[in-house]
């Protein structure tokens, strides 16, 4: 009995201690999937529409610790050498019923800078809405005075809403990309309780490099080799994401680490995850399954991360094509 009310205090202390913080993002381990969440320059980088959704179920021993989902539409203005896109996220955390809302807008324009080069920049304009059920939650205040019924913590309404700026670029080549993109430019308010937190920027550097291994009789890809890494900072959190990808005839391969080890972060070591992937592309649809093995010291607490992405491109035909157009080489998934 003693054991389970200490248990109850801890977990209630650090979901206190958790709403007034700097909170991170949901992240998606198929962040090239998910390209127009990674970076807005991503934006129209399709041959002509493109429909992507995404769900996350993350750390599946945990009941109701992490569940996100995101859906996202874009179009290439070829003629104008633009693309737009509208993008809605949802992120579920915690049995308390902390949920997250983000509907964002998406433009993105291209510059070639030469024969071999070219640069796509983007912005994103989103508005985000954050809700609690405090009905679901048990606090200090609560046990410490025998099991009250409510809480007096100075919580708000329940909710907080705002606007989110960010931006992004990426220079490429037929094979090589690096990218940059920063979220949360004007920093938000996003407490629940009495007082300010703000909602620091979020720093992503990331890039990659495609090698043909085999091609067939017509000159297309049979076979490639996809290297790709991730960097991405916010306050005092820091992770990179690197690995690779074997392409085969419509069916892919990727394995990436996530983790710095040689860098702490919150004074933990950030040893985080392996992820698997299985993927499958054809006709402009894109299937992909990836599984996050959880390697850090809580590796047998937490469990591991399933997330599944399908992504459809609507294809075009070369014939009708009256200039050449120009993507980033990026992974697919």
């Amino acid at each position: 009995m003693v054991n389970n009310s200490f248990k109850k205090i801890v977990i209630v202390f650090l979901v206190v201690l958790s709403l007034p913080a700097y909170s991170q993002d949901p992240q998606f381990s198929q962040f090239y999937a998910h390209s127009l969440y990674l970076n807005p320059a991503f934006t129209g980088n399709t041959n002509l529409d493109r429909v992507t959704g995404v769900y996350r179920n993350q750390w599946t021993s945990v009941p109701g610790a992490f569940v996100s989902y995101s859906f996202a539409y874009d179009h290439n203005f070829s003629d104008v050498n633009s693309g737009l896109g509208l993008m809605f996220t949802k992120d579920k955390a915690g049995s308390g019923g902390l949920k997250f809302t983000n509907v964002a807008g998406l433009y993105s324009y291209n510059i070639k800078i030469n024969r071999k080069w070219a640069l796509r920049s983007g912005l994103k304009f989103s508005y985000t809405s954050r809700s609690l059920d405090k009905s679901r939650l048990t606090f200090g205040d609560q046990i410490a005075r025998g099991g009250a019924t409510e809480t007096i913590e100075g919580f708000s309404d329940g909710a907080n809403s705002y606007i989110d700026l960010g931006t992004g670029a990426i220079v490429y080549s037929e094979s090589l990309w690096v990218g940059a993109s920063i979220d949360h430019i004007n920093q938000p308010e996003q407490s629940f309780l009495s007082g300010t937190a703000f909602l620091p920027i979020k720093l992503s550097l990331h890039g990659g490099y495609n090698f043909l291994i085999r091609e067939n009789i017509k000159g297309d890809e049979e076979s490639s080799m996809t290297l790709t890494y991730n960097y991405k900072h916010q306050q005092n959190w820091n992770q990179l994401d690197i690995g690779a990808y074997y392409n085969r005839s419509g069916f892919v391969l990727g394995m990436w680490y996530r983790g710095i080890p040689i860098m702490k972060t919150a004074s933990l070591s950030n040893n985080d995850a392996l992820v698997i992937l299985l993927g499958f592309q054809s006709k402009g649809l894109r299937i992909g399954y990836s599984y996050d093995i959880t390697i850090s010291k809580l590796a047998g607490d937490i469990g591991g991360t399933h997330e599944i992405t399908l992504v459809f491109e609507n294809p075009y035909e070369k014939k009708k094509i009256k200039k050449k157009r120009h993507f980033v080489p990026c992974a697919k998934f």
